[in-house]
């Protein structure tokens, strides 16, 4: 077969001061899963081969969950899914989810959609990153009602008739998400993204594994940081910088 292109086309809502709720593209760079697996630590790999084959007849829950430490491949992963999905399903990332849940206009613009000028039927995913606040346990008493609008949106009436999957990534512990969040049946996945372990640190490091091991964790390494140390700059090398500020594009 024909080889694909890197890119795949990608959605970016957010509100304008002048017009509003507004959608614009652009084209993305995203690897293939084969390309990206080696990646992730085995349980998570193996979790995103499914996820990456999901096709429309095998949806059942309508929330993808990606949540682990800052620095792990989330939004990596995000961006091959994209690529994996494009044939079926239009990805859009909104820029400003705390405004969506508590903007009624804007949400009910995103519910509606707008086509990409592929064809009618595809499926939507909607990208929402960094959503602690959002899901998290208290989230009832700190985000009022944006945690019942998001629910609306992937099962509720809102998502009735709407073929709208919400992809939603947090740096939260499991157990600190909103049961109404993870019950059964809601979630179409939800990969816990961790690091990689040091054995497997050791071999992403491929040749420069010798003269790096030293510096790698005892218990395992992140993808942000295997790539500070491949080129030789740490984040423990920054002063005062916290966990992950040098994970740039791998968060």
């Amino acid at each position: 077969p024909a080889p694909q292109p890197d890119n795949v086309t990608m959605g970016f809502w957010y509100v304008s001061p002048r017009r509003g709720p507004h959608r614009t593209t652009r084209q993305i760079s995203a690897g293939t899963w084969e390309e990206v697996r080696s990646n992730y630590t085995a349980p998570v790999a193996l979790a995103m081969d499914r996820l990456m084959k999901t096709t429309p007849e095998d949806i059942a829950g309508r929330l993808l969950l990606l949540h682990g430490p800052p620095g792990t491949g989330k939004t990596s992963a995000l961006r091959t899914l994209a690529r994996s999905w494009r044939e079926w399903c239009q990805v859009d990332c909104v820029l400003d989810p705390e405004r969506l849940f508590s903007d009624v206009g804007y949400l009910m613009d995103i519910a509606i959609g707008e086509e990409d000028g592929t064809g009618k039927g595809r499926w939507r995913l909607l990208l929402l990153e960094d959503c602690d606040e959002l899901i998290r346990g208290e989230a009832r008493h700190t985000a009022g009602q944006a945690l019942s609008r998001l629910l609306n949106l992937t099962d509720g009436l809102l998502g009735q008739g709407r073929n709208v999957l919400v992809g939603v990534t947090t740096n939260e512990d499991l157990e600190r998400l909103h049961p109404a969040v993870v019950r059964p049946g809601r979630c179409l996945a939800r990969i816990e993204v961790g690091p990689l372990t040091r054995p497997e640190a050791v071999s992403w490091l491929g040749d420069q594994a010798p003269e790096l091991q030293n510096e790698l964790g005892r218990d395992g390494s992140t993808l942000a940081e295997l790539y500070a140390l491949r080129r030789g700059t740490a984040p423990t090398s920054v002063p005062g910088a916290r966990d992950g500020a040098d994970a740039g594009l791998y968060l």
